[in-house]
């Protein structure tokens, strides 16, 4: 026997094996329709006893592996069932002959057999035949189910009598030794009437009995049978045919404490049909009552317990017959697979530790030559058990054995999507997730080593596949997520190999989705480079927009009673965090800045940086960056026009960095400092540039308030003389200026000048307005000096001291600016008087309360 069966668990050792196979050319689709049906009829229980038949059913099974069925009767082919298709009469001869052919292979140990014969209709269809059932097509065949039934039926009754025949004690018969294929020629010539030899004869007799027993349902006899065997063949040195026996006590004391089997399978192995719940839940405990074994009688269920091994039992009966098997070299596959079962029986009992040595021991088991395929099978099978015991790092090394073996260079056409798709099934044992979001945490997972060098062989089996967009995404994944992990060199590497990749394809935000049902989600460069702060710009002051009180007649605020609420309060707060106190304006350029720093060791280029917002159409305007290496925090300005009005809210930033283009969000950087992102903004509003004829002041009179943009200008006037200062209007906006406010104010440094200084008439200007984008308007402002020197004695030394003259004009070029409250005493109508002061300001009015 060289081909291993590594789904065998303790339970199967009741099972009779049946085959199920197809003759001549059936479908693949058809054939496995049939075998699914057939496969569902897995247990039986025996009319007019309470006991059950188990069936294990396979659709390839080595013939040489049935020449062991003397020494464990499971491994023996008891059944053959056969599929085919026959639309002729005529050939349905040579079908019948076929499936003669095809019971020789297992004659020697069949039971029974069956063919299921599709298509064929008529008089040969219709004669009634034992082992031949026959179906007009794969749709209709509604009997499949109730044929199996009685074929295992017809398989117990068989059983039942080789039982009863070995069982029965024959004196005077001579007991025949049975023996494994390789035994035969060491038995030649030996003295068959020694008593040693007897004892052998009838320690392997026992225990081939407790086989059949514990196959036909009766487990209570199986024990005892297998407790007479150990003991007998112990006594002769007999190794490998008592260690046969005590794994066959091992696993009939397995299946007694563990109804629902070992080997992972839905559901547990109950009768159909047969005890209640809570009396399967009782089998487990030694002594209990149950009608769900061989017989109700309290007698047997004592003896079963007293001959049933414990759980820590089992495990050192599995230790001592594995041991016994390694004695010999033939043995390498039963000494596996009793290594699998024991593997499987820890697991229930949550013995992870031993359950490892048992796998070890597997491990270094030397079978034949194996072929790559079957050892691509071992690999994976060994992932699969050390996955149950909770060895998950061990169970994704053997899987990346397996992996690569896929691959192995003796293979004439390697599997490298077998190959991929085992390489990403050991990501959960690395710790490893395709998500970036999984690694934005900042507490860094597993072996980043080990993860580098998966991750570079998903990159090249997925190149090898064909899949360049699946090469990209995985070494982009790589590059994020492992950045502080690799060496300056490395960084150079990955980064030279990223840029030839997406000079063929180029990296996306697009999720990519596998064949399998996987979706590899995008991976933004929030590394490339690292951004700190962002900062939202409020426009120059020349374009900042300000509420004007004065022309809306009221104030903008609305009186509301205050309601104390801790969680309005708490949601206030977040508003203010996220609100900014300044407005954008619709069509004009705004601004936003970043604090970045580059964390590579050469010079990174970030290609198409720009905004990313939401609420309000908004176009930005790409910037492209050139890093230094290893820079500190660098100042990025990014730019963009809100095409509409609203509420914008700045959510990220876009990228192209070496051929990848990331849609990186605010809120996946970790670590990141900003004092709000979203902004109101406002409608378009008009902008005027104004001039004078006047020459520029050398010193201001007044500091610039902030929130303004002040011209001063400069004229020199006599007690009495009149000069006129000509002011010329501009729009230079997109929107018509409307109205046009000419307001004075009164600077009283000394509170010893006084008297009217400014006076002007703004009817010629008004009837030009409303003014068109490029049109100019213009009015005329006099300039009086007109002082009175009464009762001022030191006023000449004054003015001779501080060298009064009149001057100091502000003027706007272009802005937009807060509007002062007027001078209560001034008149109602700006027109028909005069304004007093020294400086006097010029305001427009717009619909909406904006002013320019």
């Amino acid at each position: 026997m060289s081909v291993p069966d590594y789904m065998q668990c303790a339970e199967d050792h009741q099972t009779l094996l049946v085959v199920v196979q197809a003759v001549g050319i059936v479908s693949e689709e058809n054939f496995f329709r049939i075998y699914k049906r057939i496969c569902s009829v897995s247990q039986l229980s025996v009319r007019d006893t309470q006991r059950a038949l188990f069936i294990r059913y396979r659709h390839h099974y080595p013939p040489e592996n049935n020449e062991w069925g003397d020494f464990q009767t499971h491994r023996k082919v008891v059944g053959l069932i056969t599929i085919t298709d026959c639309f002729s009469p005529k050939d349905w001869p040579q079908t019948f002959e076929k499936f003669h052919v095809q019971k020789e292979i297992y004659g020697s140990t069949l039971y029974d057999s069956r063919l299921f014969v599709f298509g064929l209709q008529g008089d040969v269809a219709e004669q009634p035949r034992p082992d031949v059932a026959f179906y007009p097509n794969y749709d209709d065949c509604d009997s499949v189910e109730k044929r199996i039934e009685d074929f295992i039926e017809s398989l117990f009754i068989v059983l039942e009598s080789k039982r009863l025949d070995r069982a029965t004690d024959k004196s005077g018969d001579k007991i025949p030794l049975l023996c494994v294929p390789f035994e035969k020629k060491d038995f030649v010539g030996l003295d068959t009437d020694s008593r040693h030899y007897k004892k052998r004869c009838q320690g392997r007799m026992r225990k081939h009995v407790g086989d059949l027993c514990l196959q036909a349902g009766m487990l209570q006899d199986a024990l005892v049978h297998y407790h007479m065997s150990v003991e007998l063949l112990r006594s002769v040195n007999d190794f490998l045919w008592l260690g046969a026996a005590l794994e066959g006590l091992c696993s009939a004391s397995v299946i007694y404490h563990y109804p629902g089997g070992t080997g992972g399978k839905t559901g547990a192995r109950r009768l159909q049909g047969s005890s209640l719940p809570s009396e399967a839940a009782n089998r487990h405990r030694p002594g209990a009552l149950t009608t769900n074994g061989i017989n109700p009688d309290t007698s047997t269920e004592i003896g079963r317990a007293k001959n049933c091994l414990s759980p820590e039992d089992i495990i050192d009966k599995y230790k001592e017959a594995i041991s016994y098997y390694s004695k010999y070299k033939n043995a390498g596959v039963i000494e596996l697979e009793a290594c699998v079962k024991a593997v499987r029986v820890l697991a229930i009992q949550k013995r992870g530790m031993e359950a490892s040595e048992f796998l070890q021991n597997a491990v270094y088991i030397n079978l034949r030559q194996l072929s790559e395929e079957e050892k691509i099978q071992r690999y994976s099978i060994l992932s699969e058990l050390y996955e149950l015991i909770g060895f998950h790092r061990k169970s994704a090394f053997f899987k990346r054995v397996a992996a690569m073996q896929c691959v192995a260079p003796s293979i004439a056409e390697p599997g490298w999507r077998a190959c991929y798709k085992l390489l990403l099934e050991t990501l959960p044992g690395y710790s490893l997730s395709l998500d970036p979001k999984d690694f934005s945490k900042g507490t860094h997972r597993g072996w980043a080593a080990v993860q580098m060098r998966l991750l570079h062989e998903l990159v090249y089996a997925s190149r090898r596949m064909g899949n360049p967009a699946l090469s990209v995404r995985h070494l982009s994944f790589l590059l994020q997520t492992m950045l502080d992990f690799l060496s300056d060199q490395e960084k150079k590497d990955v980064t030279q190999s990223l840029e030839n990749y997406t000079a063929k394809c180029p990296g996306t935000m697009e999720p990519i989705t596998l064949p399998d049902g996987l979706t590899l989600p995008p991976v933004p460069f929030t590394k490339l480079p690292i951004v700190r702060c962002v900062k939202l710009l409020s426009l120059p002051t020349s374009l900042r927009p300000h509420k004007v009180k004065s022309l809306l007649g009221q104030s903008m605020s609305t009186k509301s009673p205050f309601i104390y609420s801790p969680i309005i309060a708490h949601n206030r707060g977040e508003e203010r965090n996220k609100k900014i106190d300044f407005q954008w304006v619709q069509g004009d350029v705004c601004e936003v800045q970043l604090m970045v720093y580059n964390p590579m060791p050469f010079e990174l280029r970030v290609e198409n940086m720009g905004l990313l917002t939401s609420g309000v159409e908004f176009e930005s305007l790409p910037a492209a960056l050139s890093l230094p290496a290893e820079s500190g925090l660098y100042p990025v300005t990014l730019v963009g026009v809100p095409q509409t009005t609203g509420m914008i809210t700045v959510n990220g930033y876009h990228t192209t960095v070496f051929g990848v283009f990331s849609d990186c969000l605010l809120d996946n950087l970790p670590g990141l400092k900003t004092g709000g992102s979203t902004v109101e903004v406002i409608p378009a509003l008009p902008r005027l540039q104004i001039s004078t004829s006047l020459p520029r002041s050398a010193r201001s009179l007044q500091p610039s308030a902030g929130d303004e943009i002040a011209t001063n200008v400069s004229v020199q006037l006599y007690n009495g003389e009149t000069q006129q200062l000509a002011v010329t209007l501009e729009n230079i906006g997109l929107e018509p200026l409307e109205q046009l406010e000419v307001t004075s104010k009164l600077l009283t440094t000394k509170e010893k000048l006084y008297g009217d200084f400014l006076s002007w008439k703004l009817e010629e200007t008004l009837a030009q307005f409303p003014l068109q984008p490029g049109k100019v308007a213009t009015f005329t402002i006099n300039i009086k000096a007109k002082l009175d020197f009464s009762c001022q004695e030191n006023l000449l030394q004054d003015l001779s001291d501080d060298g009064i003259s009149v001057s100091g004009f502000p003027l706007s070029s272009p802005f937009r600016q807060v509007v002062r409250p007027r001078v209560e005493s001034r008149p109602t109508n700006p027109s028909e008087g005069s304004k007093t002061g020294d400086l006097g300001h010029v305001k427009t009015r717009h619909p909406q309360g904006q002013c320019e």
